[in-house]
């Protein structure tokens, strides 16, 4: 007790520049980067910004001989599809890098296919092979529940959860496991299996995009690959979200993503049928009105109102 509280006293002599260290270590871009990615998402960049600033804390306690233990990094991010959850998982592998927490900073995405087997002897390999892969990383699990399913007694996934629980706890040093699913669907999951529940340390659920974040998002795409919505575009593009988010299967930013690349096919073969022959790289970068409104979407959205009005 004596020799702690002397190795306390003289550490308390000690300073350390934590803006220094936060430069030092480069993950500000990350950061950065995050923020420039998704759209929205305030309560989720809220989070990771808070665990990149207790893993750099954590990083200069250590320098100053206050270890107080690896931190449990794994996580949980919950909510529906197409809401960033993959892209925060690879920007977190590039923190948790950069804070020196994994060797090699690489994400490994998975879902149960890659890691439950369909006969006996199977599974444990195909789970095992999986780790080996990811260790210096972190391992990405999409649609988690899947793995158990109680009411199938054939069935293997059980296995699969005792090794990675195995190494969740052993190997905690070397791998960051982040499972993802519905939020519903990861709570019975966590219900079923305490084990597993005990061990993630970092609850983040994504919420949808309100239709003007899923705009933004959409001009964000195009641009990126050198397109624009014309004014009337922009308005129309506006207004098939409004629909498409009624509609079944909606996946955020994915539908998004899904309705631009239709939206350039049509955009394509309005040029190449119209009478004007001679574009401008103005004409070969917008998405006009029309290339939105012949989206079936506008049909199907206004039979669900009730409305039979085409």
């Amino acid at each position: 007790m004596a020799k702690t509280t002397k190795n306390l006293m003289a550490t308390e002599t000690v300073s350390v520049d934590l803006e220094a260290e936060f430069q030092d270590s480069n993950i500000k871009e990350v950061l950065e980067k995050l923020d420039r990615e998704l759209i929205g998402l305030k309560p989720v960049k809220t989070r990771i910004h808070e665990i990149a600033a207790l893993l750099l804390v954590d990083r200069v306690r250590k320098q100053l001989g206050l270890s107080a233990g690896a931190p449990s990094l794994h996580m949980c991010f919950t909510g529906n599809p197409g809401t960033g959850k993959t892209t925060v998982a690879l920007r977190m592998s590039e923190i948790l890098h950069r804070l020196n927490y994994v060797r090699e900073g690489h994400l490994v995405s998975v879902t149960r296919d890659d890691l439950v087997g369909q006969y006996i002897g199977h599974t444990a390999p195909k789970t095992k092979e999986v780790i080996k892969k990811a260790m210096g990383g972190v391992l990405f699990i999409d649609e988690a529940y899947y793995l158990y399913k109680p009411e199938n007694e054939r069935d293997y996934g059980a296995e699969s959860i005792e090794i990675l629980l195995q190494t969740m706890e052993n190997n905690r040093d070397d791998l960051v496991v982040i499972l993802a699913g519905y939020k519903d669907r990861m709570d019975k999951f966590f219900y079923s299996n305490p084990g597993m529940r005990s061990r993630i340390a970092h609850h983040i659920d994504f919420p949808d995009y309100s239709a003007n974040e899923l705009l933004a998002i959409a001009k964000l795409m195009l641009a990126a690959q050198n397109y624009r919505f014309s004014p009337s575009g922009e308005n129309a593009f506006s207004e098939y979200l409004q629909l498409r988010m009624k509609l079944e299967h909606f996946a955020n930013a994915r539908s998004v993503r899904n309705a631009l690349d239709r939206a350039r096919l049509r955009q394509a073969n309005r040029l190449f049928t119209s009478a004007k022959k001679t574009l401008t790289s103005i004409d070969l970068m917008t998405i006009e009105e029309e290339d939105i409104r012949s989206s079936r979407v506008f049909l199907e959205g206004k039979l669900d109102t009730g409305s039979s009005k085409i």
